[in-house]
């Protein structure tokens, strides 16, 4: 408010003043005579201030006009003026709504619309950068791959934007299922951007896939650099990946390097249990038996397995059985309730044909955990003692509807492998192998037990037992004395001899009275 009242008193006091001078000159004595080409002009004093004024605004005006015909001149040589300025504000600003737009339609899932205001945009601003990310971007989720190769091809020339260009040409080889030049692809990468985790992990996918177990090894070394991975959790892969680039070394017949691979990958990771047995194989191999003896017993204090069991064995392959149990109490002494144990007991004793003590080694492993391992042993014993063909048929008829026990399971697919991997091949997960029990493990039939007779048959009956009876007396004259003391021979029962197996019975086993007996 104030400065309103001082701008309106400013103005009334200007206008005064003007009023006052204008004035004072037309009340003035005189003027301004100018004479040129014969002619003589006077001027009173306030008409020559008019004409100072007018003279100054058409001395400005000329200067304007010429300095635009310089400007024309200038824009139409190529120079940078105000009016190319002025173009080329208006072709940025059309520029910069065009790639809006694209960004919009993109965003929305409108992707050949984003490819239309993209290439509109392109045309408006030199910012290939933007234009040609976001048209390969909307091209790739269009299908149309040859567009967004070429678009991200264009973006390798800008160093800003090159990792961009690659991680994008290795999503469409991915796509492609060129995995040979996704593993090229994305090692550029992480060369220009070496801390980059996203592409770390996908790097160590490609390169697990396609076994470069040194690379992996590199990889993860760079991932426990960059400080995205736990060093126990490095210390274990590191170890996982050793072991794999020990198989292939011992596959291409590189026995020194494969040995002390497997050696490095047991002293990474000692309870690794592949890791372990092929650390001992390699030790074995050097003669050195103690060092193997000491790594097994180191992992199965971790955990019992039977691989570790066969390693173990293959110390003295030659022993006598009877040797090789007493060698096996360094192990079985461990863990003595352990079920792997008392299994491994169990086959000993029946390899040193000790069948009552294998089956007490098994105890009630037989009604607790009913595996398939545990019956077939059990059928083992059985033949070992003597019982009918029956009854070691029974065992082995319940083996097979029994579960598989404690295999190597995936823990992202379920799925059940023979041997141990690194990469699950169904899911493609990375150290998801575990010794476990797979879940519905049991191969049950689904006729249930219809084809238990045929499996298990009928045992060896025992001989009939002939009844005595009273011999009816003849209505013919009574026979001579010989007679009757052959009949009476004759009637005399046979003594019926003990059943080998409490399974056997003096009558046909029928497969019901098996199962109610336990076989299966």
């Amino acid at each position: 408010m104030p400065w309103t009242l001082i701008k309106a008193i400013l103005f009334f006091i200007i206008l005064a003043l003007l009023a006052w001078v204008a004035a004072a000159l037309s009340s003035a004595q005189g003027g301004i005579r100018i004479a040129m080409m014969g002619k003589e002009i006077t001027l009173a004093p306030l008409q020559a201030v008019i004409a100072s004024v007018v003279a100054v605004f058409g001395l400005w005006l000329m200067a304007r006009i010429i300095g635009l015909v310089l400007a024309i001149g200038r824009f139409f040589a190529g120079d940078d003026t105000a009016l190319s300025r002025y173009f080329s504000s208006n072709r940025e600003r059309r520029g910069l709504n065009a790639l809006s737009e694209a960004m919009i339609a993109l965003a929305s899932g409108e992707n050949r619309v984003a490819m239309a205001r993209a290439e509109k945009a392109q045309r408006l601003l030199d910012r290939p950068e933007l234009t040609s990310l976001i048209e390969a971007e909307a091209a790739q989720a269009a299908g149309d791959s040859a567009r967004a190769e070429a678009a991200y091809r264009r973006l390798l020339s800008d160093d800003r934007a090159r990792f961009v260009a690659v991680r994008g040409l290795l999503k469409l080889k991915l796509e492609a299922g060129d995995t040979e030049t996704a593993l090229k692809l994305a090692e550029k990468a992480l060369a220009l951007k070496p801390r980059h985790n996203e592409m770390q992990d996908l790097l160590l996918q490609l390169q697990t896939g396609a076994e470069d177990w040194h690379g992996a090894r590199a990889t993860l070394s760079a991932k426990l650099k960059a400080g995205a991975l736990p060093k126990d959790v490095w210390k274990r892969r590191d170890a996982l990946f050793a072991l794999q680039e020990a198989k292939v070394l011992l596959d291409g017949e590189s026995s020194i390097e494969a040995r002390e691979a497997a050696i490095a990958a047991n002293k990474a990771s000692p309870d690794l249990i592949p890791a372990a047995a092929m650390a001992a194989r390699s030790y074995i191999a050097e003669g050195k038996s103690k060092l193997a003896q000491r790594v097994l017993k180191t992992a199965w204090e971790a955990q019992p397995h039977p691989e570790l069991a066969a390693a173990f064995a293959e110390i003295e392959p030659s022993e006598s059985p009877q040797a090789r149990l007493r060698r096996f109490e360094v192990l079985t002494d461990i863990h003595p309730d352990h079920e792997e144990t008392r299994m491994l007991l169990a086959e000993l004793n029946i390899a040193a044909e000790d069948f009552p003590t294998a089956r007490r080694a098994l105890g009630d492993l037989v009604t607790t955990r009913p595996v398939v391992r545990v019956l077939t042993i059990m059928a083992a014993i059985e033949r070992g003692m003597g019982a009918d063909d029956a009854v070691v048929r029974g065992w082995l008829a319940r083996a097979l509807s029994a579960p598989r026990g404690l295999q190597w399971v995936c823990g992202s697919c379920n799925s059940i492998h023979a041997a141990w991997v690194p990469v699950c091949p169904h899911c493609g997960g990375f150290d998801t192998l575990s010794w476990s029990e797979a879940p519905d493990a049991g191969t049950a039939s689904p006729t249930g037990t219809e084809m238990l007779p045929l499996i298990v048959g009928s045992p060896t009956p025992a001989a009939p037992v002939v009844e005595p009876t009273e011999a009816a007396e003849p209505e013919t004259a009574p026979a001579p004395p010989e007679a009757e003391a052959e009949t009476g021979a004759e009637d005399e029962p046979e003594p019926v001899k003990p059943a080998a197996s409490p399974f056997v019975s003096t009558e046909p086993v029928t497969p019901e009275e098996l199962a109610r007996r336990g076989a299966f």
